[in-house]
């Protein structure tokens, strides 16, 4: 029947452009690659309709892993077949993704010798294999409106059948070929079908991480080649995969399982080209805990989602890999970062169950892993940080580095649990940055809002803000430093201890507490800060004074 319905090879070739190689070409081209045994090439193909989601960071990673593990090659590949939703700027913001999360491959736009690597550049390769299958009849044209279509499937519904292009609802699928030629001596646009096998009804495949998995066959007639009065002539992601994922000798392809549905068609265009199959691995997607369950984290609905969220705030890589790494295994979360990132992620290990987000618990390793770094490492992070998110911040740090680094060891250095205020760079501004002149806003005199809360009358401040500065030793002891401020704080009625000052309010103008705590507000702009002695020390006692003298104007 088929044979019948095909039309004649010259009028197949005909569609094509003249010098359009055949299929031994490109064969000839992309030869096996000569790799161990056991070695998997891998690839992941970010689609530039949008920006990478952070699901891609952590499919990459895994590619990555699996690839080198094993002797073998890791691609990246460009897929912008539909260049209609094509967004600008989304290949930029790939390349500095997997930069940012040392997500390096061994092939991609700039190098490789199985490219070109972007889709859109390889139009005669597909031509090429869309010829052969509507030679073999193995594709056909199809000239149906979007009229016809959608009438198809208005009465798919009504007859409560599955929707589709399948069967007798295929109207091109067993047209003659006259009919055929007739429409094309009249110029009307056409896609190219690939014409399902018949008499499929059950297909099964083993799955890297799944192992065996049952699915109804494919009977749609899927679109392989886009209308003919497109130009660049393009596939759908579907074909393209398949010719691609054979070229460039692909054995392993990692992806989300919601490409599990999407098997069975691959596996009837891989047979239908001659192509030897290949492995998939389907992963469970990332997954935010919401009222009542979980859900799929979403680029439109969750910030987080999307890469740039966490390269603008300024996660560590490091921290965020170190996560991700342990939501794919979870033995790599009960492990040291170092040998987490050193240890390759085993497929095999890999959940069924799509693991969730957390961004708290992220905070808390990413805080953890600061805590590790010298101070140079973080001021060095830090700035890489800002010269693209916080440009003002740059000239301070370069001015200041000595500064940067006392400020950085205060509580920190030569302690047993250093301060873990840094969850990411971008906390390195609110945490740090009252220690620069720059960044520091001096309170305004004695009725300075952020004193109120702490109830002590501005003329009490202020001759008690004086008599410090009158007085004031920046002593290097810890204790005797703070005596000082005790001392003091005695003699202008606050009370020795808050105990004290409860017992017998109208004596005292306050406790020691609030003494201390409108030096601190002086000299950090905040009642929170790292320890206060250790501050003083760190700004010097110039900066001590001129910050003091702030309480008294």
């Amino acid at each position: 029947m088929v044979e019948e319905l095909m039309i004649d090879r010259a009028v197949v070739d005909g569609l094509f452009p003249a010098d359009l190689p055949e299929p031994g070409h490109w064969e000839e081209r992309y030869p096996a690659r000569d790799l161990p045994e056991g070695a998997k090439v891998t690839r992941i193909g970010p689609s530039p309709t949008g920006f990478i989601h952070i699901g891609g960071i952590y499919v990459g990673m895994i590619d990555r892993d699996v690839a080198t593990d094993s002797g073998g090659v890791y691609v990246v590949r460009i897929e912008d077949t539909d260049q209609a939703r094509e967004v600008e700027g989304a290949l930029e913001q790939f390349d500095r993704a997997f930069e940012y999360f040392h997500i390096s491959s061994d092939e991609d736009r700039n190098r490789g010798s199985y490219g070109p690597y972007v889709q859109s550049e390889r139009e005669q390769i597909y031509l090429t294999y869309v010829r052969h299958l509507l030679r073999q009849g193995k594709a056909y044209l199809c000239f149906a409106t979007k009229d016809e279509l959608a009438d198809i499937t208005a009465r798919q519904q009504a007859s409560k059948v599955p929707t589709g292009y399948y069967g007798k609802w295929a109207i091109w699928r067993d047209a003659d070929p006259a009919d055929v030629a007739a429409k094309l001596a009249e110029g009307t646009p056409y896609v190219v079908r690939f014409r399902a096998p018949e008499g499929e009804t059950r297909t099964s495949f083993v799955d890297a991480i799944r192992d065996r998995l049952e699915h109804e066959a494919n009977r749609n007639d899927a679109v392989i080649l886009k209308s003919s009065d497109q130009s660049p002539r393009l596939p759908t992601y579907h074909f393209a995969h398949a010719v691609d994922d054979h070229l460039m000798r692909v054995n392993l392809v990692i992806r989300g399982d919601e490409w599990i549905s999407s098997v069975p068609l691959h596996q009837q265009l891989f047979a239908a080209l001659e192509f030897e199959p290949i492995t998939y691995a389907h992963i469970a997607p990332l997954m935010k805990q919401i009222p009542g369950g979980k859900r799929k984290l979403s680029k439109r609905k969750d910030p987080e989602a999307g890469v740039d969220f966490y390269i603008g705030a300024g996660y560590p890589a490091d921290a965020v890999l170190y996560y991700l790494r342990g939501l794919a295994n979870g033995r790599l979360a009960e492990v040291p970062l170092a040998e987490a990132l050193a240890t390759p992620i085993d497929l095999s290990l890999c959940g069924v169950a799509g693991p969730l987000v957390d961004l708290v618990k992220l905070e808390d390793l990413s805080a953890d892993h600061i805590a590790t770094l010298s101070g140079q490492q973080i001021l060095d992070a830090v700035r890489a940080w800002a010269v693209e998110y916080d440009a003002d911040l740059v000239p301070v740090l370069d001015n200041e580095k000595d500064l940067a680094l006392r400020a950085l060891a205060v509580e920190r250095d030569g302690v047993e649990n250093p301060r873990k205020d840094l969850r990411k760079w971008s906390d390195f501004r609110p945490a740090y940055g009252f220690f620069f002149t720059e960044l520091f806003v001096p309170v305004d005199g004695p009725a300075d809002e952020r004193l109120v809360p702490l109830g002590v009358a501005p003329e009490v401040v202020t001759a008690f803000a004086a008599d410090l500065v009158a007085q004031y030793e920046h002593l290097d002891d810890p204790q005797e430093w703070f005596d000082q401020i005790r001392a003091l704080a005695g003699k202008h009625r606050f009370a020795p201890n808050a105990k004290e000052y409860k017992k017998n309010p109208d004596a005292y103008v306050g406790s020691i507490r609030e003494a201390s705590q409108l030096v601190r507000v002086a000299i950090t702009g905040a009642t929170r800060s790292p320890d206060l002695h250790a501050t003083a020390q760190a700004l010097g006692a110039s900066e001590v004074l001129r910050r003091l003298r702030a309480l008294t104007s």
